[in-house]
């Protein structure tokens, strides 16, 4: 039988602007501890089982795959600079779902399409395919409810003059992109670091993985 945790057997711990820390009381004298970024109203821990299978993520990842006429297929990841790690990784596009997203008729979609943009500079076309892979993926339920949905982006570019990481917004800090083709992808899936040396995030790996297995096709 699983442990129910009740709203009102959660303790806010810590409360700020961009990360909270929640007392889980499981049962009598029994405690987990829970980071997130979401309000007691929206934790996971207290969603019943149909609201938990209908809940929204907390961002979105995009596997970014340009065809350019001439060239083979290339997976699109950047380097951005992960604070908690103090290096740049190789990333793919990413963002938090803003409110505005929520409330749209496909809140993944529409997340997916604006942190694209931002991110990269490039705008997808009506010609463009756009669907998501997974629609929730924990990072680690062991420490914090923080989760991910899967979205693949495949887009039609004449050339890569268009990318740009001018469209940073907040934190974000970037420096530069990487073009992968699938055996150059799949040299960084048996290194397990990128070019530079460097490890990078489970989402990348799985980018990574997605791209070489062909089922973006």
């Amino acid at each position: 039988m699983k442990p129910v945790i009740h709203k009102e057997n959660v303790k806010p711990l810590f409360e700020s602007r961009f990360i909270k820390v929640y007392d889980l009381q499981y049962g009598e004298n029994k405690h987990y501890f829970d980071a997130t970024r979401r309000p007691l109203s929206n934790l996971m821990a207290v969603k019943s089982e149909e609201e938990f299978k209908h809940a929204l993520p907390d961002a979105v990842t995009c596997v970014v795959i340009l065809t350019i006429p001439g060239e083979e297929p290339k997976l699109l990841l950047d380097y951005e600079f992960r604070y908690p790690a103090g290096q740049f990784l190789l990333s793919p596009p990413a963002g938090l779902l803003d409110p505005e997203d929520v409330n749209s008729p496909d809140p993944l979609l529409a997340t997916a399409k604006r942190e694209i943009e931002e991110e990269t500079g490039l705008l997808l076309a009506e010609t463009d395919r756009l669907f998501t892979i997974n629609p929730l993926l924990f990072s680690t339920p062991g420490m914090t409810d923080e989760s991910n949905a899967l979205v693949c982006a495949v887009i039609q570019l004449d050339d890569t003059s268009s990318l740009t990481q001018a469209g940073a917004v907040g934190s974000e800090c970037f420096d530069g992109f990487e073009l992968l083709t699938k055996e150059e992808a799949r040299t960084l899936l048996k290194n397990g670091r990128d070019s530079n040396g460097i490890f990078y995030s489970v989402f990348t790996w799985a980018a990574l993985m997605y791209f070489v297995s062909d089922l973006w096709y």
